[in-house]
Order: structure tokens, then C-alpha cells, then sequence
């Protein structure tokens, strides 16, 4: 029998690459949609992937990579106009006759959540759910441990593990195992149709474990050090991560704090779908350590060093000035996720959910201090 086509967006990226990886292993035709050719889609081309190159954004030339394809797997990228390209992708993928979509999106999502990547997840989840006679499953992870890897370096050369979320905890999954539950369910549409899955890992665990298990990885005694938010805020800026990501991330902060990824965690959808065990996370951080750029060595230690003597001294993140700059909307009465009702009703949570305020000093979230 011959396997229908997959399209994979997303497909250089961190979940995409893996989710391409599992269906060609499987046996299916994937169309791998990226944004440029380079080294990580010459690698999905050689493992047998048809490599097609839109933005997201291109309606037009998004439809015409859903040409002759049957299920895809929806990344959508972080930007403020992700809604624009999932209206797109929605027209396109009606048009093409599409039967089944798996859309990754966030735990967090919620219609009135602050971060408005956060809304517009929440919107594009209603959208495809919407389309007739295009199946739907969801995939809505909450903080990735990917997250908590962006400071091995610092973890293996000083020592230190920043921690900037309280005394919450997650079972934060690996790429792969998201990835794989991904891939789960785009082959079996019929069983999966209209579910909404969330991968987690297989324990809860907070700052001093997290800390353990990457000191175990890196070979050292590594200690978890409670971070002002401002300070890793300008960190991010020094290592040139985009500012369209911290516009949502400083709310996620929040949202960490108050025990929003807790909260069903952790479950048993990575071993349900996929037969095998959520990886744990030394697991993961073994998996990090081994990359060269969080080897011990002089030229690493120095590189960390230098950063984080001046991290404090640099700039950071104009969030305000850029939110104003581009218009974007906000809602009139912001609700975190744990305390919207939707948010609740949506996710099944009916347990107690402690209140923890936001950061002492911090102006609350309204529409006026937004900007």
C-alpha cells in the first residue's frame, strides 16, 4: 500500500527535524518545508526528504508545497504575525484537500493570556479545529528542557545553574520524545483525531534537581542560583537571542511561578503513544553536555566568564518600546493562564492552584503599563 505524503514545517527545526527523521524511518513520503536551503535541510535531504522553502507568511507558496500532500505537521514559527501564516496554511491546506493536521502549540494557551504568541496559539488551535473534514490532534508541551539547557555552558564551566522560576517544579520533555508523539499521531489519524496530547517527562522536578542532573552530565558540582529576571533578561540579549522570543518569555516566567506546568504533570502520553519511556532529564542534559560549545575547556570558561561578568553592565530587552512599535493588541483584562477559566476548563484543572504573586516591585500586568 502506498503511504500518503507528508509535509513537515518547521522541518529544520527542533522538533521538526526529528518529527521528518521518524517518518522517513517509517516508511512515508515527506515534503520537509523550511525556511532556506542550508546544512540542516541538506542533512533532511540526504536522509530522503523533498525539501521545499516558503515562509511561512507566503500563502502562495506555501499552497504550493501542499500540493499532493495528506497530513502535515504544524510548527509555527515564533513571530507576531504567526496568525497570518496559519490562516495561510489553513486555506492552502483546505484547498489541497488535506485530511489530517498535527499542530504543536503551548500548554499555556489561553484568549487572554498577556503573551500574545500565547493567544494566537490559542486562536490557530480553534481555527484548525474548526476545519471540516480536516482532522485535528493536538500536541501542548509546556517549557521544553531545551529551555533549561540554554546555560549548560555557564553550568559546566562555573558551576552555575541560573534559576529565574521560584520554587515551581515541571517534567519538562525532550525534543525528540515531543517530536516522536508528533509523528505518533500523524500516522494513525483515525486514532488520534481531535485528542489533545501533552508530552511531559517522566518525573517533577525543581531547581535543585535539575542542577544534580546537569552536574552529573558535565562531569562537576554545578549549584542552582536564584536569578532576578532582569538579569537573565539582559543575558539573553548579550547572546543574541531574538527579542520576539522574550516578549513572550517574560510573561512565561510568571506563569512558571505560579505552578502553571505542574499542573498535570507529570502523565504517561510519551509511553502511550510512542511504546517507550519519557526520557529523563540527565538523560537530556547528557545529550547537551557532549556539544562542544559546553565542553569543560580555557576557551569556553573564558567565553562564560566574560558574560557573565557583563551580563549585568549590559543592555536589555526594550519589551515596552517594541511592543508599541509594532501595535500590538492586548487584552483588557490579561489573565495568566491559571487564572483564566477557560485556560481551566480547556486543560480539566479542577485542583487547588496556589496564587504566587509576581515579582515584588513589578507593575501589574494591565493594558495601560503594557505600553
Amino acid at each position: 500500500m502506498i503511504k500518503p505524503r507528508m509535509i513537515v514545517t518547521g522541518a529544520t527545526g527542533k522538533t521538526g527535524s526529528v518529527v521528518t527523521t521518524e517518518l522517513l524511518k517509517a516508511g512515508y513520503p515527506v515534503r520537509a518545508l523550511a525556511h532556506r536551503e542550508d546544512d540542516r535541510s541538506a542533512r533532511l535531504k540526504a536522509q530522503g526528504a523533498e525539501i521545499a522553502v516558503a515562509d511561512m507568511s507566503d500563502a502562495e507558496r506555501v499552497a504550493d508545497a501542499l500540493k499532493d500532500v495528506r497530513r502535515a505537521y504544524y510548527c509555527p514559527p515564533f513571530d507576531p504575525y504567526m496568525i497570518q501564516g496559519a490562516v495561510g496554511f489553513a486555506v492552502a491546506a483546505k484547498e489541497a484537500g488535506l485530511e489530517h493536521i498535527v499542530g504543536v502549540t503551548q500548554w499555556l494557551a489561553s484568549p487572554s493570556h498577556p503573551s500574545l504568541m500565547t493567544r494566537q496559539h490559542w486562536l490557530v488551535d480553534r481555527l484548525f479545529s474548526m476545519m471540516p473534514g480536516v482532522a485535528h490532534t493536538i500536541v501542548n508541551p509546556g517549557f521544553f528542557a531545551d529551555d533549561y539547557m540554554v546555560t549548560m555552558g555557564l553550568s559546566a564551566n562555573l558551576g552555575i545553574f541560573p534559576w529565574i522560576f521560584g520554587n515551581s517544579r515541571n517534567a519538562p520533555p525532550s525534543n525528540e520524545d515531543i517530536a516522536r508523539v508528533a509523528a505518533a499521531a500523524l500516522m494513525d489519524p483515525a486514532r488520534h483525531a481531535g485528542k489533545s496530547y501533552r508530552p511531559t517527562g517522566p518525573e517533577l522536578i525543581g531547581a535543585d534537581e535539575m542542577a544534580k542532573a546537569i552536574g552529573r552530565a558535565v562531569g562537576r558540582s554545578v549549584k542552582a542560583v536564584p536569578t532576578p529576571a532582569w538579569l537573565f533578561m539582559k543575558a539573553a540579549r548579550m547572546s543574541g537571542y531574538p527579542i520576539d522570543v522574550f516578549s513572550g518569555i517574560r510573561y512565561y516566567i510568571d506563569d512558571h511561578k505560579r505552578g502553571a506546568f505542574e499542573l498535570g504533570a507529570p502523565n504517561t502520553d510519551v509511553l502511550d503513544m510512542t511504546g517507550r519511556p519519557a526520557e529523563d532529564f540527565e538523560t537530556i542534559a547528557r545529550r547537551y553536555a557532549a556539544l562542544p560549545r559546553n565542553h569543560r575547556t580555557l576557551g569556553n570558561w573564558v567565553r562564560e566568564f566574560v558574560q557573565f561578568i557583563l551580563g549585568p553592565l549590559s543592555r536589555g530587552f526594550d519589551l515596552d518600546r517594541y511592543d508599541r512599535e509594532l501595535r500590538r493588541p492586548f487584552p483588557l483584562a490579561p489573565q495568566f493562564a491559571t487564572d483564566s477559566k477557560v485556560w481551566r476548563r480547556e486543560h480539566a484543572i479542577t485542583n487547588a492552584i496556589k496564587a504566587v504573586p509576581l515579582d515584588r516591585g513589578k507593575t501589574p500586568i494591565t493594558a495601560a503599563s503594557h505600553g
